[in-house]
């Protein structure tokens, strides 16, 4: 089955030896070496390999970083790994990362917020989604403009999801009421 995704990059097949090798990059400590097994494993991914043996390891030992190019390289990972069991279930251990969206959703830097919302976009497991609609919609009102425009974005695609309108019934008169353009204009610069 061909799945959709929002990056493709060529690489070579992996073997069973090359995902021990990422297992142990995961779990070490050099964030450098984190990094590139990270991308190893997005590649091998999109490759169409199946690594679900990396995924306990991923959240164990990649989850809690700080680092920002982790973050996204996680994220991308989480875009991509399969996260449906063969009868269509989401799968228990996707449940997990619940808790670190929710905490990067209230992040104090706006990048990892940002980003995160981006994320929430290409998501499409409602099941994931839930418990993260009151996190999204408290962005609505960040006063920084790139945290409400990406937060209005991921209002939108949980919104379109199948049975988006469940889990926000007031979607379309909240945004309306937040969004409204404001009646006041500046004066015209008068010619000096």
């Amino acid at each position: 089955m061909e799945k959709s995704c929002t990056l493709v990059i060529h690489f070579d097949k992996g073997s069973p030896a090359m995902a021990n090798e990422i297992k142990e990059a995961l779990e070490g400590n050099d964030v450098a070496a984190k990094i590139e097994a990270l991308k190893r494993a997005v590649m091998l991914l999109l490759n169409g390999e199946t690594l679900p043996q990396l995924f306990i390891t991923i959240v164990r030992y990649v989850l809690p970083s700080e680092d920002h190019t982790i973050q996204k390289l996680l994220l991308l990972y989480l875009e991509i790994v399969d996260k449906r069991d063969s009868r269509g279930r989401v799968l228990p251990e996707m449940i997990l990362i619940c808790q670190n969206l929710r905490n990067n959703l209230q992040h104090p830097n706006e990048y990892i917020r940002g980003v995160t919302l981006r994320f929430l976009c290409r998501l499409s497991e409602s099941e994931l989604i839930d418990p993260l609609v009151p996190s999204v919609l408290a962005n609505l009102e960040h006063r920084h403009p790139f945290i409400r425009r990406n937060a209005l974005l991921a209002v939108s695609a949980i919104f379109r999801l199948p049975n988006g309108e469940q889990l926000l019934p007031d979607a379309p008169t909240s945004w309306r009421r937040r969004w409204r353009p404001s009646r006041t204009r500046r004066p015209a610069a008068t010619p000096s």
